[in-house]
């Protein structure tokens, strides 16, 4: 694969290493000749000075027939331009690193489209998500993001008179819309079929239409959930985007603000979240607020050390679960050896979605579940496949498996054992692991 990425800061030079290690041909464009002899010495990649947003210096690295051009400087509109221009010049497919949600939510405007850019990644976005993703469910986020919040995923213990016991899925009378994707019982999880009963104290995966979803949970839970105590520090647009993600009936989310503007702004814009204009820290504030009680405690502001002290002290003084976000990548190796249990760095959080943005093929794993015995699939349908035209019942799928969901166009369902899949379709699959090939078989075409 050829790529050229603009920009060697932080993000295009971990981008730089990661697909230089995958075997790709990787071509640099960079104005900083700092930055481009730092790059010279630690890898081996092309390097060109030049202003990435100039159509000249795109063609001269080779943009004009690449594979891939990632714009990936500190400015979201030199990124935005030189994605466009790339874009233009006959770069395969284009992607644009951005902070600003306004432009990465395309309020007034479909950015993308207007600039003829692929994908808008944004650090924060997608290290809030993973932060969030590591108190949820594993695929929950991955399902909501597909479906555009439509449907919804959660794992749930069945209780020990749930009125869904004994009786086999096919007689089941869950919601219309609503599926069991996976069951684990005694350490053993599976993808269950028709005959399936549920069993007490079964954990199982539960996916589908949020309207119907609450009426479906009550058949397999009578037990009231307990929410989830989570401590938020920064005000950052990560703290914010982490929020909107645990915006959720399971959790109870404090906001921690050390600036009385932006927390009155934030409290605004977050009306189901506690914001706080305080500095969680300090030691009266960490006792009035109970804060050792907390199950998660999140430090995401600006300054990684202020993160990390944070986060080790929340641990230490009771927080079940502390998590730190941090922009080196030196400091992630060291931070289980002072208390904290996850680090997340938003440069290597990026990195990973842009490698899965540019995997290629109909078929992509979006997220793993039960205990990594069955993943989340994405499937584009191809035309002339053979499963398109079929209901899903007559296709002879190659093990067990749940369609969760159908998207075409605009419109997002669950679909029953009568639907059909047609050419441009995108599916939300749930099966074991390793079937990306045989379903790239069936729906590819």
């Amino acid at each position: 694969m050829d790529i050229v990425i603009g920009g060697a800061g932080a993000v295009g030079k971990h981008l730089a290493e990661v697909f230089s290690i995958d075997g790709a041909s990787v071509t640099v464009v960079e104005l900083d000749p700092a930055k481009l002899e730092s790059l010279e010495n630690e890898l081996d990649v092309r390097t060109l000075r030049a202003n990435c947003a100039h159509a000249d210096a795109l063609r001269e690295a080779g943009v004009d027939h690449c594979d891939v051009f990632v714009a990936a400087t500190n400015n979201d509109e030199i990124n935005l331009l030189s994605a466009s221009v790339a874009s233009g010049i006959g770069a395969g497919r284009c992607v644009a690193r951005i902070h600003h949600q306004a432009y990465f939510d395309s309020v007034g405007m479909d950015y993308p489209q207007h600039f003829g850019i692929d994908h808008l990644i944004c650090p924060e976005y997608v290290t809030a998500t993973a932060i969030a993703r590591s108190l949820r469910n594993p695929g929950s986020l991955a399902v909501e993001k597909f479906a555009r919040g439509k449907i919804e995923m959660q794992e749930l213990r069945v209780s020990e008179n749930a009125p869904a016991l004994g009786i086999p899925l096919s007689a089941l009378q869950l919601p219309k819309r609503v599926r069991i994707a996976t069951i684990t019982r005694d350490d053993r999880s599976f993808i269950p079929n028709a005959e399936t009963a549920i069993a007490p104290n079964d954990i199982v995966t539960l996916v589908g239409d949020k309207e119907d979803f609450d009426a479906a949970r009550k058949m397999l839970q009578t037990e009231k959930v307990k929410r989830k105590r989570v401590v938020v520090m920064g005000g950052t647009a990560m703290g914010v985007w982490v929020c909107r993600a645990l915006r959720h009936r399971h959790f109870a989310v404090h906001l921690y603000v050390s600036n009385r503007q932006r927390a009155e702004e934030l409290a605004e814009k977050l009306p189901k979240v506690t914001v706080l204009d305080a500095d969680p820290t300090d030691p009266t504030i960490f006792t009035e607020e109970h804060i050792e009680d907390a199950d998660a405690f999140i430090a995401l502001t600006n300054d990684d050390e202020h993160n990390i002290l944070a986060a080790a002290q929340a641990k230490s003084w009771g927080a079940k679960f502390a998590i730190a976000v941090t922009e080196r990548s030196t400091y992630m190796r060291l931070l289980k050896h002072v208390g904290i249990d996850r680090a997340f760095s938003p440069r290597i959080v990026a990195a990973r979605e842009i490698q899965l943005l540019l995997k290629p093929g109909p078929v992509r794993v979006l997220a793993s579940l039960a205990r990594a015995e069955a993943d989340v699939y994405e499937i584009t349908v191809g035309k002339g496949a053979p499963a398109t035209g079929s209901p899903l019942k007559d296709i002879k799928f190659p093990g067990p498996i749940v369609i969760a969901a159908i998207q075409r166009g605009e419109e997002v369902h669950v679909p029953g054992a009568q639907d059909t899949t047609e050419p441009d379709d995108i599916i939300l699959a749930i099966g074991r692991r390793d079937m990306e090939k045989p379903l790239k078989k069936l729906f590819a075409g």
